[in-house]
């Protein structure tokens, strides 16, 4: 299991498009990859479960990859993240 703390830069949080392309790209993944935000896990890899979590812009969250490439798929959604998901 890995994990790294980061910060949504996305000036509108994580509304549908962004969370859209983030649950696609995690979906890729065999390791459960989940979001950590105000004391809930989030599925990372659910479209809903990211809306449902009402995550705003400067909010600190904890990505937690556990599996077979837990390593290459905290990369990516952290790099994701800290980019502001295209936006």
């Amino acid at each position: 299991m890995v994990s790294k703390k980061v910060t949504l830069v996305n000036a509108q949080g994580f509304h549908m498009r962004p969370a859209s392309v983030f649950a696609t790209a995690m979906g890729k993944y065999a390791c459960d990859v989940t979001i950590k935000f105000n004391g809930n896990n989030y599925n990372a890899k659910s479209l809903l479960n990211i809306i449902a979590a009402c995550i705003k812009c400067g909010s600190e969250i904890e990505l937690v990859c556990d599996g077979a490439d837990e390593n290459e798929a905290l990369a990516e959604a952290a790099g994701m993240i800290e980019s502001g998901l295209g936006e």
